[in-house]
């Protein structure tokens, strides 16, 4: 099929799946012309893509896991759990400086709505500033 088709069958814009080819997520052969032609296992390979990139990770760490998707094993596998692992831990180290950030907001947050809830002496009898 061309890239036109696996675009329609996958939902994935025809800019994304060159884009997919350029970080080695996908190969494609091509024709005498040029153009480029897919399996049908490409649709599959491009919703795995996508899933990998809604669970958090970047196209580079998806390409470590080419080698497993294209020939599955053992060995692809247990890299491949390795890889998705250390993305989780990153996750959740970013989830974790997140809810501290957050948490020191609210703090900021709440020192400004007492100073605002309490008279102070710059202001004018009729409670303006």
């Amino acid at each position: 099929m061309r890239i036109g088709e696996l675009s329609a069958r996958t939902g994935v814009s025809r800019r994304m799946l060159r884009y997919y080819e350029d970080q080695g997520l996908l190969v494609s052969s091509r024709s005498p012309s040029g153009q480029r032609h897919y399996e049908d296992a490409h649709v599959e390979r491009v919703r795995l893509v996508q899933a990998f990139l809604a669970a958090g990770m970047s196209s580079g760490t998806i390409a470590e896991m080419v080698p497993c998707m294209a020939e599955p094993s053992r060995r692809g596998a247990r890299r491949a759990l390795a890889v998705m692992d250390h993305e989780r831990a990153r996750l959740s180290s970013a989830m974790d400086g997140l809810t501290a950030a957050r948490s020191a907001l609210d703090q900021l947050i709440e020192v400004n709505r007492t100073y605002l809830a309490e008279p102070h002496l710059s202001e004018l009898p009729d409670g303006t500033p």
